[in-house]
């Protein structure tokens, strides 16, 4: 798989609802691993992780310039990473697109928690079997 080549299959993948991992890197290169849900937005080539302000992976993105991260969905012998630089947006028209992605992929919307945020990752490298 190249990179942003995505066939059907992957896209049809990245649409079924699936829990997922997200991984950052503390400030010592220690990688923190949270379950998550995401969103792809394949024109774009943006994978999109709604959280809190306060939590550990947005501390470790904002903690580090040009933080990468991965974002990767595995049900049985299926799987697919998204590999990307990561931002952290409070923008309230970015958070909101945000929540309607969720929303759209989760058939509910996200928690309404407090300090939410969006973190949205530019894709350039995908790995996977699906």
């Amino acid at each position: 798989m190249g990179q942003l080549d995505l066939t059907a299959a992957a896209e049809e993948f990245l649409a079924e609802n699936h829990l997922c991992t997200f991984t950052t890197l503390y400030p010592d290169g220690a990688p923190h691993v949270a379950p998550v849900r995401f969103t792809w937005d394949g024109e774009a080539g943006l994978a999109r992780v709604m959280t809190m302000g306060s939590r550990t992976k947005v501390r470790n993105l904002l903690a580090t310039e040009k933080a990468r991260v991965a974002v990767c969905q595995a049900a049985g012998p299926r799987w697919i990473t998204l590999e990307g630089s990561a931002q952290v947006l409070t923008d309230p028209a970015r958070v909101q697109e945000g929540i309607r992605r969720y929303a759209n992929r989760y058939w509910s919307m996200p928690p309404d928690l407090p300090g939410m945020v969006v973190i949205e990752i530019a894709v350039d490298r995908v790995m996977g079997i699906y």
